[in-house]
Formats: structure tokens, sequence, C-alpha cells
């Protein structure tokens, strides 16, 4: 029998791919550093557990309206008013369960057959597979570490086409950590009001900046608010990883399309977890200030260390939690006994070697790379360093 071929053409995530296989190991005993996932090592604040006890106490455990409740909404809609300075209505929101969720639903909304995404590469490993299921065809700005990952408005110019339908904005970046500038913003919101494209922006980080400061595109003019699809949730900013809230504000028009399918797909995001996001939401930001202290300690020392050895580099991310880790130099060359010829290679013989598991920068269109996490402890990051040392001094 035929399977679909649509379907047939998606690959595993291989961020989750090597997350599975370091928690695997570790649950077969083996003494592995991860550093692979993207997920906050920060336990939920006290104040968001206890709002979700007490929404099961309550027996707020029944279907909710599918793109979320208006208590919820509210919490949004002021969040944005707050931390943003946007305006937007109620019906201008769908909840959904993730981000991940919501980019589905918004390619799905948007796009039509043959409609062009523009991905600025490295990119999140999620973008082109979802751009292909909403049968959307994915259109790639390679970016250089040189200009610190960001794409500039000449390389956004010769980029669009007359099939281009949106551009993917990610900051600051997962897997590279960059952060545009308001400027440098600005100047993209001109050049998408321009040509009439969407602005897909990915802001699921922005409570991680480290330097500079916190712009959404959307803040620029009614024109560029119009055309921009935000996407955020609460994972990253309050360690919520598992609780699957994502949301989504743009025009009225776009999220009606997204709740109605949404409707059919999966019905409402878990009940519980809506009563919980309006605390985490209305509760203020010192957790996520102590969070960005620890996290900005962890990426210091982690890029020192990577900068102290021989054949490897990584450039100072200013936002997120990742590094990537420039390994070029040594491709080509034999480390262990192995030839590294590629990342994935690299990756490979670190992890069975040196039981340290990262990400190689294939997944992110990013060849010659590897991605580390810093969502993880001090102790964690200095072992994984201490392995890698050994490992590129041919001690495994």
């Amino acid at each position: 029998m035929v399977l679909s071929k649509k379907y047939s053409s998606i690959g595993a995530s291989p961020t989750l791919a090597i997350d599975s296989k370091f928690k695997q190991m570790r649950a077969d005993g083996i003494d592995v550093v991860g550093f692979g996932a993207g997920e906050p090592d920060f336990d939920t604040p006290e104040h968001i557990k206890n709002a979700a006890i007490e929404a099961i106490h309550k027996g707020i455990t029944k279907y909710t309206p599918a793109s979320g409740t208006p208590a919820l909404k509210a919490a949004i809609c002021e969040k944005f008013k707050r931390e943003n300075g946007l305006s937007y209505e109620p019906n201008q929101i769908v909840v959904s369960n993730g981000a991940k969720h919501s980019l589905v639903n918004v390619f799905g909304a948007i796009l039509n057959p043959g409609d062009e995404v523009l991905i600025p590469a490295p990119f999140w490993v999620s973008y082109p597979e979802m751009v292909k299921l909403a049968d959307g065809v994915p259109r790639y700005i390679i970016t250089k570490e040189e200009n610190e990952f960001k794409f500039t408005p000449e390389e956004l110019e010769n980029a669009i086409t007359d099939k281009t339908k949106a551009l993917i904005l990610n900051s600051p970046s997962n897997p590279t950590g960059m952060v545009y500038t308001a400027d440098e913003l600005r100047a993209i919101a001109d050049i998408c009001v321009k040509h009439n494209i969407f602005v897909v922006s990915d802001e699921i980080y922005e409570h991680l900046i480290y330097e500079g400061e916190r712009v959404s595109i959307a803040s620029f003019s009614e024109d560029i608010k119009n055309l921009t699809i935000i996407v955020n949730g609460l994972s990253k900013t309050y360690a919520m990883t598992g609780w699957r809230i994502g949301y989504t504000a743009c025009a009225p028009e776009i999220t009606k399309l997204m709740s109605n399918v949404q409707s059919h797909a999966t019905s409402n995001p878990n009940s519980i977890a809506q009563y919980a996001a309006i605390a985490a939401l209305n509760g203020g930001l010192d957790f996520v200030d102590e969070m960005k202290r620890q996290y900005k300690k962890r990426r210091d020392y982690m890029v020192e260390r990577i900068n102290s050895m021989d054949g490897i580099s990584a450039r100072m991310p200013h936002g997120a939690f990742y590094v990537m880790m420039n390994i070029k130099p040594l491709l080509g060359k034999t480390i262990c006994g192995c030839k590294i010829e590629s990342a994935s290679d690299f990756a490979e013989v670190l992890l069975s070697r040196a039981k340290v598991a990262l990400v190689p920068g294939e997944g992110f269109m990013a060849p010659g790379y590897l991605r580390w996490s810093y969502a993880t402890s001090m102790e964690n990051i200095k072992k994984g360093l201490d392995r890698l040392e050994k490992f590129l001094n041919n001690e495994f």
C-alpha cells in the first residue's frame, strides 16, 4: 500500500533525535552529557504550578473554546500592550498546543501550493518541513558568520520573487542566538511592506536577550503590523516546555482560518495549562530575570572556553541559549583515530568517544558548525567542555 508522499518526505527533527539518543544512553547507565535540547533546565515557577493545581480542584477540566479561553486571550492582549506596546483584540489571538502548533496553523492559513517562504539560514530545523506540509516552497537566504548570521536588506531584496508569500523572522535566533537591532528590523519591515509579504515573527525567545533591546517588528507601523503574524509561547520564558501553550497574534481574517482548522484538528489546548498560563503571563518577570543572569554566566564561560581551544571558535550570541561552534578548520583532519569530514562526523565521534551530545549544523543548513545549548547546569557545561578539550587533544 502506498502511503502519503507528503508525509513520507518529512524527516524526523534532528534536535529531538539527538536529545532522544542522549536520554536513551543516560537511561542505559552511560555517563553522557547532553547539549542538544532547547529546553530550560529551570523548574516551572511555583505560582504557575499552583494555578494548575487550583484549576484541577476547581474542575477546570472540560472543553474550552477551540482557540483558547476568553480569560487567557485577554491576558495575552494585556501582555502585548504591557511588554511590546502593541494593541490586539481577543479575536486576533489563537491559543494552540505550543508554538510549533501555532506555526503549523500559520503556514496552513497563508500558503497556497507553490507559494514561497523565505527562510534565513541557519534556521530552526522545523521551519522548512512546516512550509512543505502546507504545500509551500522553502527558499533560503544564506547568512554569514562574519555578519553575525544576519541577512542584509540587499540580500532580502534579492531573494524576493513574484512567488514570495512570507518571510520567517526568528529574533533571538535558534540556532545562532543572533538578535536584530531596531534599525535592522525597521529596514526589514520597510521591504516587506513595499513587497506586501507576510512576516512570520517567531518571538519565542523574546525575553532571553543579554545585550541590546527587545523589539517586535510589528511595532513600527500599522502597515507592518497588519502583515506580521507574531508567534510566541510560554515554554522558553517560563520553563513550561511540557505544558504546550503557544499563541499567535495577527489580522482577524487569518485568525479565523486558524481557529476553524484547529477546531477540527485538535480542539482546544489543555484547559489546565491554559489556566496556569494566565498566572504565568500576569505573574511578573522576576523569575525570567534570574534565569537570564544564569544563562549569561553560562554563555560567557562556554564561549570563552571554546575560543581557547585550537581549531574551533564561537561568536558571542546575544540572545536565546545557544552557541554555534565553528569546526571548519578541523574538517579533513583525524581526531581520536577518526577522519572528520563533516559536522555530523564530528558529532558522532564526539558522542561515541567523549560521551558529549551536540547537534550537527547540517540540520540547520550550517555545515561546519555544531550547536551547543547552555540551558543546562554549569557543572554539565564544564564537564562537556573538559571532555571536548580532551577529545581535541586525542585523549579518548
